[in-house]
């Protein structure tokens, strides 16, 4: 075996990806079936027993064409007389291009209806045209009734036989030719053409024909008059600048089509204000080589009304997610695909089973949406050697030109993390969100924060074990979820979480801590039932209880406060004098998270943040089986003024059986940046109520006695208070 590393076959732009499939392809069907290819890197590896100076002997002298014909194209050729590139391959000699003659052939016994109904209608067309006809007779024929009649019945007649005519194609046509059109085409139920956008439609791209492209290519690389076919003086030079990347200076003006973006031409691509379209003729020959691969299938959705659509490999809807460029939400409107690279030798019959099954199933229903593929390919982790897939879209660029854009690399995770079926809780909601934003009167901020949230989404599909790739998806839904409720849309809040929601982002960070601990309490917890009255409402709000959603999102220290002035004033109400924000099993924060929060150590904005997300996760199921959290490494505690001011706002009993009432002037002062006389007031209940505290007296700056304001949102745990109890008063329970 020898190794070949192709430096000129790069995943992207799409025209050098499929020319790396057209290489494998041919080697293995014409010269060495035992030959593999696989990716490395940023190029494609060839394993052959050719050495480089028989692979390009092969190619130069051997390769023998397939056999691509579009008789359904008016570009293609057929329905010209003399078609310059078509007529040369039809007058060749050849053995090479026996298979290419044979197609043509093929495609002529069932053109000669067709081609006489065309040039019927070209001959009508033509009239008005002939010379010595003035403007004014030109238009009175083109008026004239019985013209337009003559015209509307031939034109009538082609389009009834161009319908019947594929249909025909596909019953009649056996051989090489046939896997040109099962690569551009497939029927559907009711025998109409569906046309997967990897070849335009129907294998032309506007006025450019792929097939006709592909004779004139032809033409260029082999002398099509020869017995032999071989190649011209330029030929080798193109394989290896195709092949190897060497340097060339012969590149023909020509289009290349959607396949090299980068090669269009057109404004801003060069120097100077604009550039002239170059390409290489072998790289054209070879991408078509590899298109071959890329079958389509029919498909439909079972208990649908959806129509069926051709089906390419890996081929699904467009989102603006996860590329730079992204603008309108629905700017592929001829959708995306993720071609797969694969990082161990395969043979050519290897990889045509691996596009074959190029559907990817989540759970019941095939994946049609770029957040359902990565979700389902994150599940599988590395399956058949498949490292990463390369992603393109085909999307309007460069004026109305569509191009298939490298819309980057989503790498399959080593293994399949138990953790990325939490996006399973949101999938509905998300597709509410989507459908929303794609409205014409969506808004931008709703566009905006669904963009933000699906790139957050297939990020941590990549790396679902990275907690900083949760922490984005958390935020992004909290800011669509604020977006939703504040405007008229029909998404609603963010459905129910499980409680493994609370792992995904634990990276071990005070900030996370707090923020599952503020969103899971609640006025009471019930062992195994799940939590009463949770503090949810006081961001979502229910109905007729409007004026409980006290938490804007503007600022955390703000929206802190808001939520423990508006529980310590609801039981005065119904006569219950206590602070009713009970920490979750498990959840209850640590002292020495709310040490770094009362010192100013912690994002409190992002803690809110966070917490809005994670209000929504399943109380119920907590209960059942809390999920356990990491612990703060270091051991401190805050100042023994808050310490004095968590204690006599504390919601449990003391260990003597008696409760402490809560007394709201606390929380004003300390609103108003007076923590001195905050810590008075605690101290006077504190010693009403039995106990002897050592402290005396305490103060912080003004802003500082907001934060510990702030600080009263986290709940702490029983037994964490009865610890408080004996650091304040020693002898508490000697006495």
């Amino acid at each position: 075996m020898n190794l070949h590393r192709l430096d000129g076959c790069a995943p992207a732009p799409l025209a050098h990806y499929l020319k790396a499939l057209g290489i494998l392809r041919l080697v293995a069907e014409q010269a060495d079936p035992a030959a593999r290819g696989w990716w490395e890197g940023e190029r494609f590896c060839l394993a052959t027993t050719l050495d480089e100076e028989e692979l390009l002997h092969f190619f130069l002298e051997d390769y023998r064409p397939a056999a691509l014909v579009a008789p359904w194209n008016k570009g293609s050729g057929f329905f010209y007389e003399n078609d310059p590139a078509l007529g040369a391959i039809e007058r060749s000699t050849a053995a090479r291009f026996h298979p290419l003659r044979e197609g043509i052939a093929a495609s002529r016994v069932l053109l000669s209806d067709l081609g006489r109904a065309d040039r019927q209608v070209r001959e009508i067309k033509e009239r008005p045209k002939q010379k010595g006809l003035s403007a004014l007779a030109r238009n009175r024929m083109r008026e004239d009734p019985e013209y337009r009649r003559e015209l509307a019945e031939a034109d009538r007649v082609f389009k009834t036989l161009k319908a019947e005519f594929i249909p025909r194609l596909r019953l009649a046509w056996r051989g090489p030719h046939r896997e040109w059109m099962d690569a551009v085409m497939v029927l559907d139920e009711q025998g109409a053409p569906r046309y997967p956008a990897i070849l335009g439609t129907g294998g032309n791209d506007g006025r450019l024909d792929f097939t006709n492209n592909y004779f004139q290519k032809l033409d260029r690389l082999f002398d099509l008059s020869s017995l032999d076919g071989k190649s011209n003086t330029e030929t080798g030079q193109w394989l290896r600048e195709s092949l190897w990347r060497s340097t060339t200076h012969s590149l023909i003006w020509d289009s290349v089509g959607q396949f090299n973006p980068g090669a269009t031409g057109g404004a801003n691509c060069t120097t100077g204000p604009t550039g002239e379209s170059l390409t290489n003729p072998m790289d054209f020959v070879l991408l078509l080589e590899g298109a071959l691969l890329l079958a389509a299938q029919a498909t439909k959705r079972l208990g649908s009304v959806e129509s069926s659509r051709a089906a390419a490999p890996f081929a699904i809807r467009s989102h603006a997610a996860g590329y730079a460029s992204a603008s309108e939400p629905d700017e592929g409107a001829r959708g995306e695909q993720w071609l797969p690279l694969w990082s161990r030798p395969a043979t050519l019959a290897e990889i045509r089973q691996l596009f074959a099954e190029g559907r990817a199933q989540l759970g019941p229903r095939a994946v049609q949406e770029p957040l359902d593929l990565a979700r389902a390919v994150s599940r599988l982790g590395v399956a058949r050697g498949i490292t990463a897939f390369q992603r393109f879209g085909y999307i309007e660029r460069n004026g109305q030109s569509n191009l298939a854009v490298p819309l980057g690399r989503f790498h399959v995770p080593d293994h399949a993390s138990p953790l990325i079926v939490c996006l399973d809780d949101i999938e509905q909601w998300n597709n509410r969100l989507r459908r929303s934003a794609r409205d014409k009167g969506a808004t931008a901020e709703l566009r905006q924060v669904e963009h933000r949230l699906g790139d957050a989404l297939l990020a941590v599909s990549q790396q679902p074990d990275e907690a900083r790739r949760w922490h984005a998806v958390v935020s992004c839904l909290a800011d669509a979820e604020s977006v939703v409720l504040l405007g008229s849309h029909k998404c609603g809040a963010v459905p129910r979480l499980r409680p493994a929601w609370a792992q995904v982002g634990d990276d071990g960070s005070p900030e996370w801590r707090l923020a599952v601990s503020l969103a899971t309490q609640a006025a009471g917890w019930s062992q195994g039932r799940g939590p009463h009255d949770p503090v949810r409402r006081h961001w979502v709000a229910r109905k007729n209880e409007e004026q409980a959603a006290v938490m804007l999102g503007r600022r955390g220290v703000d929206d802190a406060l808001a939520l423990v002035h508006r529980r310590l004033i609801e039981p005065y109400r119904s006569e219950l004098r206590h602070l009713p924000l009970i920490a979750a099993p498990g959840a209850g924060a640590h002292l020495a998270d709310l040490a770094a929060l009362t010192a100013g150590e912690v994002d409190v904005d992002r803690v809110l943040a966070w917490s809005r997300t994670l209000m929504a996760l399943d109380g119920t199921r907590w209960a059942q089986d809390p999920p356990r959290l990491t612990r703060p490494d270091a051991v401190r505690e805050p100042d023994l003024g808050w310490l004095a001011i968590r204690l006599a706002l504390w919601p449990h009993a003391l260990p003597d059986g008696r409760r402490i009432g809560a007394d709201p002037a606390i929380l004003r002062r300390l609103e108003a940046g007076d923590a001195a006389h905050a810590v008075e007031l605690a101290l006077r209940r504190l010693r009403a109520h039995g106990l002897r505290p050592a402290l005396h007296a305490a103060t912080v700056p003004p802003e500082k006695a907001r934060l510990w304001g702030a600080a009263l949102a986290f709940p702490i745990a029983q037994h964490i208070g009865h610890q408080l109890v004996r650091r304040l008063d020693p002898l508490a329970q000697s006495r």
